[in-house]
């Protein structure tokens, strides 16, 4: 009864297209689920999220959950994910990759779970890094340990959403850090992120962590753009 009153007075709604969820329901509606843009690059060693980084960093394996388009339903559920304090929306996300990986023979050999980091002050303003709780999920469901204290961002940098690629990748390079290399010789790192487009913040991230010795790195993203 106090979940229906709950419901009644703060009622959950879908972020999509806001209706009122079922008690069934989380996230998103019946609906708007079955329409989510999915992929299966979990299953393809030559998919899209791969092909990004192809000639520019030695990485294992790549996926990403969801296609991204402007406008469409993956937008909207990262946007809200980042800006609107909707977190259940990671673990949502990261629970269903998790599940996914956890099956896949090329994905058990992952020793930890890193996400890309905030600058502290980013991270201090939002309150949280909207990759956290998809980590977290992922990294229960390979049942190893999720490592936010190796891999930091050491200075603020400018919004990179207007530069080229290149531009983008050398303003990136020096804002990544590794505290404490040692703990990750030989690992195999899982490298976490909301969404690929170009890949530059993947790349500067995985070139500092390259210099580890012994690791491997593969990357897994809640979304990837065309």
């Amino acid at each position: 009864m106090f979940h229906d009153l709950l419901d009644l007075l703060f009622p959950r709604l879908c972020n999509f297209c806001e209706t009122a969820l079922l008690p069934s329901e989380t996230v998103l509606c019946t609906d708007c689920l079955h329409t989510l843009p999915t992929l299966q690059n979990h299953l393809e060693p030559d998919n899209e999220t791969d092909k990004i980084f192809y000639g520019r960093i030695p990485i294992e394996n790549a996926t990403s959950l969801l296609l991204f388009e402007k406008k469409g339903i993956t937008q909207k559920l990262i946007h809200n994910l980042k800006y609107k304090g909707h977190q259940e929306i990671g673990s949502f996300l990261g629970k269903w990759l998790g599940e996914e990986l956890k099956t896949e023979k090329r994905y058990k050999e992952i020793t930890a779970v890193i996400p890309v980091p905030l600058h502290k002050n980013k991270l201090k303003k939002r309150g949280y890094n909207q990759v956290e709780k998809f980590g977290k999920e992922i990294a229960a469901a390979l049942q190893v340990p999720y490592n936010d204290r190796v891999l930091l961002k050491k200075s603020a940098s400018d919004t990179q959403t207007v530069k080229k690629r290149f531009a983008r990748w050398g303003s990136i390079g020096e804002t990544f850090v590794v505290e404490e290399p040692n703990s990750l010789v030989g690992a195999h790192i899982l490298l976490v992120d909301d969404l690929v487009t170009t890949g530059a913040t993947l790349e500067a991230c995985s070139e500092k962590l390259l210099q580890i010795p012994g690791i491997k790195i593969s990357i897994a993203t809640m979304a990837v753009t065309h």
